[in-house]
């Protein structure tokens, strides 16, 4: 077994040999170059963003992003992930369609065992967020949790276990307040009421030049 596949497998490894140095170094020049960009170098950016992970139509990243090598990376159609966000990426990232990242969301798919006789050891476990999640401002998901279409985890939650989906989740450990309900069709903030002829006038907005 390769230390690749021991990756793949969840297995421990370490990340110093197998061409895994320069794997990480070219991510990085690219997260470099990236990083770089100015407001105005769209589709600079947007080429790049391409380059650097697997990303569907529409999805955008602000600078800036860190990541610790990119390719393990997959985030849906339609995706927006805001300023400061790290992923880190020893272990697979699976993004799904319309998810929204606040800023500085922290997702991470590799740990140390607790035994600190073996803390040179690392072990990957994938992360997976599925369509139309919102994860809110300084979350952190840990290895190997999974959250459900539709959910939405409130800013600074830590994510250490799988959150089902059409859920609203906080806190530290993050835990399951309620689910998504008719009242959320209705009201978009507290007592401000979903109008549909405000959002048509919204639309009439958009297609001033």
């Amino acid at each position: 077994m390769t230390m690749h596949e021991r990756i793949t497998k969840g297995k421990l490894f370490t990340d110093m040999c197998e061409g895994l140095p320069e794997e990480r170094l070219h991510g990085k020049k690219m997260m470099k170059a990236f990083n770089d960009t100015a407001p105005d170098e769209v589709e600079y950016r947007a080429k790049l963003i391409s380059e650097m992970l697997d990303q569907g139509k529409g999805c955008w990243i602000e600078p800036p992003f860190y990541f610790c090598y990119g390719k393990h990376i997959s985030i849906g159609e339609g995706s927006y992930v805001n300023v400061n966000c790290n992923f880190i990426d020893d272990g697979q990232i699976t993004i799904g369609k319309k998810v929204m990242f606040g800023p500085a969301v922290t997702i991470a798919t590799v740990g140390h065992p607790i035994n600190p006789q073996m803390r040179e050891y690392m072990y990957t476990a994938p992360v997976t967020i599925e369509d139309n999640c919102w994860i809110g401002a300084g979350t952190t998901i840990c290895p190997g949790v999974a959250i459900g279409e539709n959910s939405v985890i409130g800013a600074g939650s830590v994510v250490i276990h799988d959150i089902p989906a059409n859920s609203i989740a906080v806190g530290n450990p993050c835990r399951v307040i309620r689910e998504i309900n008719e009242h959320d069709m209705e009201f978009y903030f507290k007592d401000r009421r979903i109008d549909v002829k405000d959002l048509e006038d919204e639309a009439k907005l958009r297609e001033v030049k």
